[in-house]
């Protein structure tokens, strides 16, 4: 098996290529490992190296050495292979994905990354993009893909560069007319977000469906209503913390295999935090799935499925 480290230089707030390179030197000699790093040197990188990887139908270990945007690149390039299984090996300003684990600090250890188990998770097709763990459109997908431009100003990172961005977009404007597809059923008004779950947390800490499984082959959607500015900072709280349910005449919580968004005009998608842009939004459970191993004896599941499991 061959252990191949993608190292994306540009994740987090500064150049970790050496420190990374130092480490994996270090720890997989020491194990006498077959092993190989590579560095991308452009956008889309990541995913084009684990791709051409997995092709050679060699048993592979993909570690996406960064933060939630290289992961999302290297699963992209790994998705629907069998013969090789993706991790991350933290180091970008956000590790969201990672924190539905109950020790996401354990993804900055690459001994115990090294010691792994394994689940298959679902991915979301999103237009025909693959995410692997938050999709949004409208306010929220803004807010999002915006927070880059804030994570590499002092003292902003994490939930301070998503709230520069929330009050930044806010003053832009919120609502916006959509018509919504799912489970049968239409829904034709103005929205200010749309939410769509596999993984658990995004935006530096917001957790807006806590019991999302990444494996139970649905997705998780919120359906956030309109709402006016000074709603905003009531709302957003309870938001980020989960508590979809406190607000039942604005949020609406759905399970689906599949919804469709029709918007007046090309909109704002966040896809793991990187943006698109499109008027007609269609996202469903992938055909494929990911292989994704985690240092052993971390648990994922929420609490109501690890009584069952």
């Amino acid at each position: 098996m061959k252990h191949l480290f993608i190292i994306n230089p540009a994740a987090g707030s500064r150049n970790r290529t050496e420190e990374y390179s130092e480490i994996i030197h270090k720890i997989c000699r020491a194990r006498k490992l077959t092993y190989e790093i590579r560095v991308s040197t452009a956008p889309g990188e990541c995913a084009r190296i684990a791709r051409e990887a997995c092709e050679t139908g060699e048993e592979l270990r993909l570690y996406a050495c960064g933060g939630d945007g290289t992961l999302n690149e290297v699963v992209a390039g790994a998705a629907g292979h069998d013969n090789a299984a993706v991790t991350v090996f933290s180091g970008g300003s956000g590790n969201d994905f990672v924190k539905l684990f109950d020790d996401p600090k354990a993804f900055f250890d690459l001994h115990r990354l090294m010691d792994a188990d394994e689940a298959t998770f679902d991915l979301i097709d999103c237009n025909g993009d693959i995410a692997l763990n938050i999709c949004s459109v409208g306010l929220d997908a803004r807010i999002g893909t915006d927070v880059s431009r804030y994570k590499r100003i002092p003292l902003l990172h994490g939930f301070r560069a998503y709230a520069a961005s929330t009050v930044v977009n806010v003053v832009k404007g919120i609502a916006e007319h959509y018509i919504v597809e799912v489970n049968g059923k239409r829904f034709d008004e103005e929205q200010t977000f749309v939410c769509v779950c596999n993984g658990r947390f995004y935006g530096g800490g917001f957790n807006p469906v806590p019991e999302a499984d990444p494996s139970d082959g649905l997705l998780d959607v919120l359906l956030v209503k309109k709402v006016s500015r000074a709603q905003v900072p009531g709302i957003i709280g309870k938001y980020k913390a989960g508590r979809y349910t406190e607000l039942p005449h604005l949020v609406r919580h759905l399970k689906t295999s599949a919804i469709k968004i029709i918007c007046d005009r090309p909109t704002a998608i966040n896809l793991d935090g990187e943006l698109r842009t499109a008027q007609v939004v269609e996202m469903k459970v992938a055909k494929e799935k990911i292989r994704f191993f985690y240092p052993k004896g971390l648990s994922w599941a929420v609490k109501e499925l690890q009584t069952v499991k």
